[in-house]
């Protein structure tokens, strides 16, 4: 029981201090300020949200792409 005790005050501490985690980006706020304006707001917000999910998602496949290639070469993968 002692092991889980830290664990689980660490986890009783961070429900408590969750409700201040709500606030938007800094980037989020000011996109949707601007798009406010004009009344694109959420076609704004959508894209700028698809534009910052995509990076991670390619440079994963590049990367298993890359280790691929690699593993191919040294004749690994059966191909």
């Amino acid at each position: 029981m002692k092991g889980r005790l830290p664990w689980f005050v660490a986890l009783v501490a961070l429900t408590f201090f969750a409700s201040g985690l709500s606030a938007q980006c800094v980037m989020c706020k000011a996109v949707a300020e601007d798009s406010a304006a004009d009344g694109s707001l959420g076609r704004g917000l959508n894209s700028g949200i698809l534009y910052l999910m995509a990076i991670p998602y390619l440079l994963m496949a590049f990367f298993a792409w890359f280790v691929f290639r690699k593993r191919k070469e040294a004749g690994k993968v059966s191909g």
